[in-house]
């Protein structure tokens, strides 16, 4: 059984990685001021600008799809397809977060 997951724990750690985080989910981006843009890799994006995602806060939107998100753990969820749940799971695991409940 998968231990329950504290989405506000991860996604507040997974923020204070947010730049390694983007440039392994969304590589080939750059930082412009707090913003991370990136092509979209789920698209024939060819000019990155749309994509955008707010290293302060986690929000992320492609304004070119009208796609978006409230944190990271939401663009992990979106750029692999998978459920919010097991994005957070990935994010936990990748930040080495104890998920073990106390």
């Amino acid at each position: 059984m998968n231990p329950p997951v504290n989405f506000v724990a991860v996604a507040s750690a997974a923020l204070r990685s947010a730049e390694p985080i983007c440039r392994r989910v969304l590589p080939g981006g750059r930082v412009a001021g707090a913003e991370y843009v990136a092509l979209n890799p789920l698209r024939a994006d060819t000019r990155a600008g749309s994509l955008k995602v707010n290293l302060h806060t986690g929000r992320w939107a492609d304004f070119a799809t009208g796609e978006r998100g409230g944190d990271l753990i939401s663009l992990v969820a979106w750029r692999y397809g998978v459920r919010q749940i097991d994005a957070a799971r990935h994010l936990a695991t990748l930040l080495s977060l104890n998920l073990e409940p106390r």
